[in-house]
């Protein structure tokens, strides 16, 4: 979804997931849960300033690394993201996981602010969002039906 506020637009993914907080946020925020959804390995230095690197095989040939521009233990954490097609755009990626008491925990996504008139940045963020919606259906399909995604990437 596209959202207009104040600061510009903001491309925004929402995922309810049925698991508590603290796991949920492992999986954003350690090797060892980015590994249960997203990289094969995953190396994380968690502060601002640092960096994830996210390893697409197991012997860490093939990496992306992502600036972590920055991080708040409640929950929060921003990434400097490099779209696939457009590696020399810089876009922040806006991580929030907050409880649900009812429902287990709620993962937001949120890619912005972008100038209305930096069209080719937002052309390159909605296309980018239809992998980050299938992203976060792995997370949520690793926390809820417990399926091991390291056993079988679809890469």
């Amino acid at each position: 979804m596209i959202k207009r506020e104040d600061d510009g637009l903001w491309v925004v993914l929402s995922e309810t997931i049925a698991s508590h907080h603290e796991e949920v946020l492992a999986c954003l925020t350690t090797s060892g849960g980015l590994t249960r959804w997203f990289p094969v390995a995953a190396e994380v230095d968690l502060r601002k300033g640092g960096s994830i690197t996210l390893g697409w095989d197991e012997k860490m040939s093939r990496t992306t690394t992502i600036k972590v521009m920055d991080f708040n233990a409640d929950g929060r954490m921003t990434w400097a993201w490099h779209p696939n097609r457009h590696p020399d755009l810089e876009v922040p990626v806006h991580w929030a996981v907050e409880p649900s008491v009812e429902e287990g925990s709620k993962v937001t996504l949120s890619e912005g602010p972008f100038d209305p008139a930096q069209t080719e940045m937002m052309i390159a963020m909605a296309e980018e969002a239809e992998s980050w919606r299938w992203q976060l259906c792995n997370l949520r399909t690793v926390l809820e039906v417990k399926h091991d995604m390291r056993r079988v990437r679809p890469l």
